[in-house]
């Protein structure tokens, strides 16, 4: 199939494509003409792509792993380099969560404090 049928049947642009071709995600065949033909795994494929960068990972570390996942639930052979790549992806979102609840919190308690304030005539001037 062309990258046309591919992109309506895994329900992603052209530029997607050639962007997970460009990161090494999919490795299509080239006709005489030069046109990309891919097969029927390669939505399965485009399936898992999308769901690992739903997951946060990037797409070198897609790439590191994607020859390890199989199937629509995304069954990833269980060694531990690749356990180590998820678990500090994990770690990651964990200590940006943390930061951003940190903020939030702040952001709020200036919020609160403030609304107990009598307002002034203040005029401060916008960030660009």
């Amino acid at each position: 199939m062309r990258i046309g049928e591919l992109s309506r049947r895994a329900g992603v642009h052209t530029h997607q494509l050639r962007y997970y071709e460009a990161q090494g995600l999919l490795e299509p065949d080239r006709r005489a003409n030069g046109y990309r033909e891919y097969t029927d795994d390669d939505v399965l494929t485009v399936y898992q792509i999308r769901k690992l960068l739903e997951a946060g990972l990037s797409t070198e570390e897609i790439a590191y792993m994607l020859p390890c996942v199989s199937g629509v639930f995304l069954e990833i052979d269980p060694c531990s380099e690749l356990m180590d790549v998820l678990n500090a992806r994990l770690h990651g979102l964990d200590e940006r969560i943390e930061t951003l609840t940190r903020s939030r919190q702040a952001l709020h308690d200036f919020i609160q404090n403030t609304e107990k304030r009598t307002p002034s005539t203040c005029a401060p001037t916008h960030p660009k």
